[in-house]
C-alpha cells in the first residue's frame, strides 16, 4: 500500500465510501449496468492510488477526479420526482432530438475538464518547457482529454453490449457526449493557459 498523506487518507476515504453507499444502491435496484460503471471507478481508483507516489498528482487533481465519480454515480442512482438525474433538463436551450442542457451533458464537460487537465500532468514532465508554450502542445492536451471521452463511450458501448436493456443512448447521445467532452477539455485548455501565463488574463 503507498503511504499516504492525512489528506490523501481522507480523500480516499471519501471515494470508497461513495463506491460503497452507490454500490449498494445500484444492487438494491438491480442496475447492474452501473455496477459496471462502478468497477471502472474502482480500476481508475487504483491505478490512481498506485501512481501516485510517481506522479503526485495534485490535491485538486484528486479532488476533481472524485467530485466526477460521485456526479456520474448520482447521475445513474438519484431520482429527482421520478426522473433518473442523467435525465434531467438543467436549463432548456434546445429541445428534441438534442435536448440541451442536460444533467448528463454537465457531467461530461466537468468531468472531461478534470479528464484533460489529468493528461496535462501526465504529459508535461515528458515535455522540454518551450514545448509546453505551444499551441500545438494545448492541441495535443486537448486531443487526449477527448480521447477520455472516446474511452468513456467504448465502456458504455460494452454495457450495451453485456446488459441490452441498459439506458444508454443512441447515436444522437454518444455524438453529444463528445461535444460535451469537447467543451470540457477546451475550457480546462484555456484555464491551463490562464494559470501558467498570468499576463493572458491580465
Amino acid at each position: 500500500m503507498p503511504s499516504l498523506t492525512k489528506s490523501l487518507k481522507y480523500l480516499l476515504a471519501v471515494n470508497i465510501a461513495g463506491i460503497l453507499i452507490f454500490t449498494y444502491l445500484f444492487l438494491a435496484r438491480e442496475n447492474y449496468e452501473f455496477i459496471i460503471y462502478i468497477a471502472v471507478i474502482v480500476f481508475f481508483l487504483l491505478v490512481i492510488l498506485f501512481s501516485h507516489e510517481r506522479v503526485n498528482y495534485p490535491t485538486g487533481l484528486l479532488w476533481g477526479l472524485t467530485i466526477w465519480s460521485y456526479l456520474h454515480m448520482a447521475g445513474g442512482g438519484l431520482y429527482l420526482q421520478g426522473t433518473k438525474f442523467y435525465e434531467l433538463m438543467l436549463f432548456p436551450i434546445v429541445g428534441e432530438p438534442y435536448n440541451i442542457f442536460k444533467y448528463d451533458q454537465f457531467v461530461h464537460a466537468v468531468g472531461f475538464w478534470v479528464a484533460t487537465i489529468l493528461a496535462y500532468h501526465l504529459i508535461k514532465p515528458m515535455m522540454k518547457e518551450e514545448s509546453i508554450k505551444k499551441v500545438s502542445f494545448a492541441l495535443v492536451i486537448v486531443m487526449a482529454g477527448l480521447g477520455f471521452g472516446a474511452l468513456n463511450e467504448i465502456v458504455e458501448f460494452v454495457a450495451t453490449v453485456i446488459i441490452p436493456e441498459t439506458g444508454v443512448g443512441g447515436y444522437t447521445n454518444t455524438a453529444l457526449d463528445l461535444v460535451f467532452d469537447l467543451v470540457g477539455a477546451i475550457g480546462a485548455m484555456v484555464y491551463l493557459r490562464i494559470k501558467n501565463n498570468p499576463k493572458i488574463g491580465a
